[in-house]
């Protein structure tokens, strides 16, 4: 069918399965945000729209008086950005998808726009088309490719006189943010494109459902492109493919629609931060359980990472990567195409979560039980239940609990001071 430019029309598209299949995804925030590379993403806003004194000083401290935002861009070099790397780490991460800030609230773009001039990667700072190097490692890897683009630019004097005529007037969505969305569907061909920076305005100014229309019925992305719900105020858990709701969105039970939980290692920040402390990191067992957590009611998980100004991921977020990269090796069974099964969680704890694939259940649970018995209340065994442990060989035995449930003997652990990792899955088969 041919999609109309409403909401009701285009609502109704089914996502395209790849998206709900994937379930894990990594984020990239990288831009001239990360020369400063404090505070936030945020930084031009924090510093020049509110003048916020800590950002005021930071600025007099660390360059020459009368520096502008834009001096920062020259020194944002990518010299040691190494796409083929940053594919075999996202790989090696477990993600089957990967989002890329393609433009932030900036408005600095990583691959040369044409109606962007001076202001991108290829005309200044890294000379060089990012959005086209890391789309072509990513694909080489067989990983999905996500563009974020947001809609608004903080200080365009074309959106800044836009937003003085309340809206009324569109020059900065006809000059600048359509071209740029089209311009990136028609380059680079996205299987997901990430909208943002929608909430000043109504999507009628952003003219969002003329362009979905288009990208739904003609675009050379039509039949696997996935979008997100940012489209304009109001749109967000209501209108678009999947929806976001809000950064590090956690609902409290099974939503009825596709979602995804977006969530990012430095726990302060998006874009990176060289001050950045240990302690501000999410650790390997907080990344597992939001995963599995997010999972249980049917999201996906979209962890963000934001590279330093020369295009290097640090190693603490490389060992994070690569510690949920190994989890997933062992456990991925129970969450690359899974769906969610009749109970989210064991209603006694929030430290056992459910997955399911077809008449297969998967029990995850974050912590090991004291005495090596994992009770669960939630599945009816049968007399043919097989219950096996994912990375581990040989069934285990289990037994009916008395009342309902079951329990179930855990291999033994040898006696550690340290608390092993986080997270099990114990796959039931013959059970209710």
């Amino acid at each position: 069918p041919r999609y109309r430019p409403d909401w009701a029309s285009l609502d109704a598209r089914p996502l395209p399965a790849w998206f709900d299949r994937a379930k894990v995804g990594v984020f990239v925030h990288w831009g001239v945000f990360s020369v400063p590379a404090w505070g936030s993403e945020w930084f031009w806003w924090h510093w020049q729209g509110q003048h916020d004194a800590a950002y005021e000083r930071f600025v007099r401290r660390r360059f020459p008086p009368g520096t502008a935002y834009t001096d920062f861009a020259p020194r944002f070099t990518a010299h040691d950005f190494q796409p083929r790397q940053w594919a075999q780490l996202f790989q090696r991460a477990g993600a089957r998808y990967v989002v890329l800030t393609t433009k932030h609230h900036e408005g600095f773009t990583n691959w040369g726009s044409p109606v962007c001039w001076n202001w991108n990667s290829v005309d200044t700072g890294p000379h060089r088309d990012l959005v086209g190097e890391l789309g072509e490692a990513l694909r080489e890897s067989n990983l999905r490719y996500g563009l974020y683009h947001s809609l608004m630019e903080w200080f365009n004097p074309l959106y800044l006189a836009d937003k003085q005529s309340d809206f009324k007037t569109q020059s900065f969505v006809l000059k600048k943010t359509m071209p740029e969305l089209y311009d990136l569907v028609l380059k680079y061909k996205p299987d997901l494109i990430w909208s943002d920076g929608d909430w000043e305005a109504p999507d009628s100014y952003w003219n969002s459902t003329s362009f979905l229309a288009w990208l739904y019925n003609d675009s050379p992305v039509k039949d696997t492109v996935v979008v997100n719900d940012r489209w304009g105020r109001g749109c967000s858990c209501r209108h678009g493919g999947f929806y976001n709701c809000a950064d590090k969105y956690r609902p409290g039970s099974l939503p009825d629609h596709k979602w995804e939980m977006c969530s990012s290692l430095d726990k302060l920040s998006w874009g990176y931060r060289s001050n950045m402390n240990l302690t501000e990191v999410m650790d390997e067992m907080s990344v597992i359980e939001e995963l599995v957590q997010t999972v249980s009611l049917g999201g996906n998980y979209l962890l963000n990472v934001g590279p330093t100004k020369e295009g290097v991921i640090v190693p603490i977020f490389q060992e994070r990567l690569l510690a949920l990269g190994r989890w997933l090796d062992t456990n991925g069974e129970a969450i690359y195409e899974s769906q969610p099964w009749r109970v989210p969680m064991e209603n006694t704890t929030d430290t056992v979560w459910y997955t399911s694939k077809g008449p297969v259940v998967f029990a995850i649970f974050l912590l090991w039980p004291r005495d090596s018995v994992l009770h669960l209340s939630s599945p009816i065994p049968s007399p043919g239940t097989r219950v096996t442990l994912l990375g581990f060989a040989g069934t285990l035995k289990w037994q009916k609990r008395p009342g309902q449930g079951m329990l179930i003997t855990l291999p033994y652990m040898l006696p550690s001071p340290l608390p092993p990792q986080s997270g099990w899955a114990v796959k039931l088969e013959g059970v209710k």
